[in-house]
């Protein structure tokens, strides 16, 4: 009797299965990239967050002194020197009121600026003044 051709066949044997871990090198450097991307945008997200912290202060302190234009004009004075340094801050009153309208919304005139320091100040720029604050640019370029 002959035997069959399927008795000289083995069995099939399935494959291991393949395991996760170790993981590949393109594994390891996918990781590695998008670690260091959360670290780079969580450094990031944090200086811009601390560098509006003194903005987020000059409103804070804006809402504090509503009805007193000196203060305000103050507060816009500190934020400058803060953003833009301390010759900025100090300029005559023309070469100020120019900076104030380059770096802010606000329009104003050099009377409007000295009005503030007349002793009979009738705090009436109060609401350009808190326009000021609130739309201060604190990335403009001033010497170009």
């Amino acid at each position: 009797m002959t035997q069959s051709p399927l008795d000289a066949l083995h069995d099939v044997m399935p494959p291991e299965q393949v395991s996760w871990w170790p993981l590949s090198m393109p594994m390891w450097a996918l990781i590695c990239v998008s670690i260091i991307l959360l670290i780079a945008l969580t450094v990031w997200l944090y200086k811009n967050w601390q560098f509006g912290a003194a903005k987020r202060e000059a409103i804070k302190l804006s809402q504090q002194h509503q009805q007193d234009a000196l203060a305000l004009h103050g507060i816009v004075k500190r934020l400058t020197k803060h953003y833009y340094g301390a010759s900025v801050a100090s300029q005559s009153s023309a070469a100020w009121c120019q900076t104030l309208n380059a770096i802010s919304k606000a329009q104003f005139k050099e009377q409007d600026i000295t009005s503030f320091y007349k002793p009979d100040n009738q705090n009436e720029h109060v609401e350009q003044l808190m326009m000021a604050i609130k739309t201060f640019k604190t990335k403009e370029c001033l010497d170009v």
